[in-house]
């Protein structure tokens, strides 16, 4: 890597803003912040506004708020690379998750400043949201895929006729240009890059862009720019579950309580479509609707992302072996709603139709067998009338990294596995290390010894020597178990309850 000498920020430069140095000399805005509270921050934060054209051609043409967040460090003397952290997705608001984010990285807030910036399209700038759905919507209307398909259409309708409804103005390309913009107006050296899952692919094109601006990467569940990514949710879903069929097989107490479950799945499946009456898992209210398989299907993916979730799916596909299906819908919803899980529908939708869409003719990826084609077809359909941007084609390129990189993969991950993570480390090349984690899902770092590895990653003065280290530094991972398989309680003898 061609390093640029970190630039110390002058007194109270983050504070007040100062002038930044584009390209070539020229002298851009500064951002200046002021004094601001975050979600699930408990001390003051500093937070601005930077504006930006809505089309990077057009710089006189319509302008958009671009929202950031610093988190400062607690030190007087501060390092001078701060943490720049990309939110997943495609969609998230990333100073939404300010508390999460706080506590992942609580370490480097010791030495470091941690900066927050709502991708365009999410959050606060110009934002793409399609509203949330309440957790207490009928399942009927939750799960119908044609009316999500109407909901959406309307949606995308909607904002195009906002003030910023261009919707190819939203890729990870003009975004990753956003936060160049932003690290520049900061008066910012290079930066340490955290991301997760789709952050993982904004955190690639940054330093693809911007080479000369980046000290250390970690990215946690890849999301390659080339992944073709409606492609590859069903093979990656079906490796997951097949996984975890053969942990219960290989588990003494899992396989007994639930002898033959790979036989119960493939019963459950050849059922449907099935009239059902179940609780709702959230009013509790009964409802009647008609369970198909892709319906299904969908409902078991949302448990793999999270193995302690997943570890309760051998007992709820016994139930609905047995005819209740309840189990199955808790499980799902259990992963929806929270601050900060929301996602841009909008911006999620710009993303994938312009950059995976076009890709999937050629994936090599082929339908999982239980999963089929439903999710594909979703996007395909959603995506043949959504507006789509053109795409550079070096932004599907995996140059060297000009920095020392982290790539972490979950071993049971139903949607960023392995396989992702060892491709992308291969093209990234001799400052790439790849560690994965057995028995998790999707999102690693904040499991067990993880939090401490990526600071020492990223605290080591010294790129050879951190990248050297980790080898040991990240054995610890190896001891991380797979949760075991959920038992429904039972009473004590004589209690005189029921199950």
């Amino acid at each position: 890597m061609n390093f640029i000498a970190p630039l110390r920020w002058p007194a109270g430069a983050l504070l007040a803003g100062t002038l930044a140095l584009g390209p070539a000399g020229a002298v851009e805005p500064a951002l200046a912040l002021k004094t601001c509270r975050l979600p699930g921050v408990e001390h003051d934060a500093q937070c601005g506004v930077l504006r930006r054209p809505l089309d990077p051609s057009r710089a006189d043409g319509p302008q958009i708020d671009l929202h950031v967040a610093v988190v400062p460090a607690v030190a007087r003397h501060k390092k001078p690379d701060p943490v720049l952290f990309f939110a997943g997705g495609p969609g998230q608001s990333a100073i939404e998750l300010a508390g999460p984010v706080e506590r992942l990285l609580g370490r480097f807030l010791n030495r470091r400043d941690v900066i927050l910036i709502d991708q365009r399209g999410t959050g606060r700038s110009a934002p793409l949201t399609c509203g949330t759905e309440p957790p207490t919507r009928p399942l009927k209307e939750a799960l119908d895929p044609q009316r999500q398909a109407r909901e959406l259409a309307a949606c995308r309708a909607t904002l195009q006729a906002l003030p910023h409804g261009d919707l190819r103005q939203f890729t990870t390309s003009i975004a990753m240009a956003d936060a160049e913009a932003v690290r520049r107006a900061l008066g910012s050296g290079p930066v340490n890059v955290i991301g997760g899952s789709y952050g993982t692919r904004a955190a690639l094109e940054y330093m693809r862009q911007f080479p000369a601006s980046v000290r250390r990467v970690v990215i946690d569940g890849v999301a390659p720019p080339d992944m073709a990514l409606p492609g590859s949710f069903s093979p990656d879903a079906q490796a997951a579950l097949d996984g975890l069929l053969a942990a219960c097989e290989n588990e003494p107490a899992c396989s007994r309580r639930h002898p033959g479950l790979r036989a119960q799945w493939q019963a459950v499946l050849a059922g449907l479509p099935r009239e059902l009456r179940l609780n709702h898992p959230v009013t509790g209210q009964e409802e009647t609707l008609t369970l198909t398989r892709d319906m299904l299907v969908g409902l078991v993916r949302l448990p793999l992302y999270s193995p302690a979730l997943a570890s309760a799916l051998p007992f709820a596909i016994s139930e609905a072996a047995a005819g209740r299906h309840g189990a199955l819908v808790g499980l799902a919803v259990a992963l929806q709603g929270g601050k900060g899980m929301e996602l841009a529908m909008g911006m999620h939708f710009s993303v994938v139709c312009a950059e995976d869409i076009p890709r999937l003719a050629t994936t090599a990826d082929r339908p999982g067998a239980d999963f089929g084609d439903a999710i594909e077809k979703v996007y395909r359909a959603a995506c043949a009338e959504w507006p789509r941007a053109a795409v550079p084609p070096a932004f599907y390129s995996l140059p060297p990294a000009p920095a020392p990189t982290l790539v972490l993969s979950g071993s049971a991950d139903p949607v960023t596995p392995p396989r992702h993570g060892e491709r992308v480390t291969l093209a990234l090349g001799a400052q790439a290390r790849h560690v994965v984690v057995p028995n998790a899902g999707h999102g690693t770092l904040a499991l067990g010894c993880l939090r401490d590895v990526v600071y020492r990653f990223v605290d080591t003065e010294d790129g050879a020597a951190a990248l050297a280290a980790l080898k040991n530094e990240a054995a610890c991972v190896s001891l991380l178990p797979r949760p075991p398989a959920f038992a429904m309680p039972t009473a004590p003898a004589g209690s005189g309850a029921t199950r």
